[in-house]
């Protein structure tokens, strides 16, 4: 299973596991809204990888944390063809990013908002 000893990497080697991003999490109508588009340009962004969403309570959504000024931040997607490259899944990326990650020191994408890209992707090159 893709996701089983990733966990215990991100989470340390002090067996402890740190709090992940706090972020709103955004359903595709909420996402209209805030982008202005038209909901068939939000799935074309969900299917371009421009943005990932987690269907972990029913509907698509989206974690706030991937906007930046009313934009899909534009570092993530290349960052989440590394994840897929590695065998993540969606939500197995959603949850890499949003879980502090020790050799980067910040949630990745806290390191990706802050202009740290090619760090952030060295990184999740590494967990193949």
């Amino acid at each position: 299973m893709p996701g089983t000893g990733r966990r215990a990497i991100m989470a340390g080697v002090t067996g402890e596991t740190p709090a992940p991003v706090e972020t709103e999490w955004l359903s595709l109508p909420e996402l209209v809204e805030i982008l202005g588009e038209p909901l068939g340009r939000i799935r074309r962004l969900l299917d371009e990888r421009q943005l990932i969403a987690s269907r972990r309570d029913g509907a698509p959504r989206v974690p706030a944390v991937f906007l930046v000024d009313g934009q899909p931040l534009s570092s993530l997607r290349g960052t989440v063809f590394v994840l897929h490259d590695a065998g993540f899944t969606d939500d197995e990326a959603i949850d890499w990013l949003l879980e502090v990650d020790d050799s980067i020191g910040v949630a990745p994408i806290e390191a990706l908002r802050a202009g740290r890209k090619s760090e952030v992707r060295r990184v999740a090159r590494t967990l193949a």
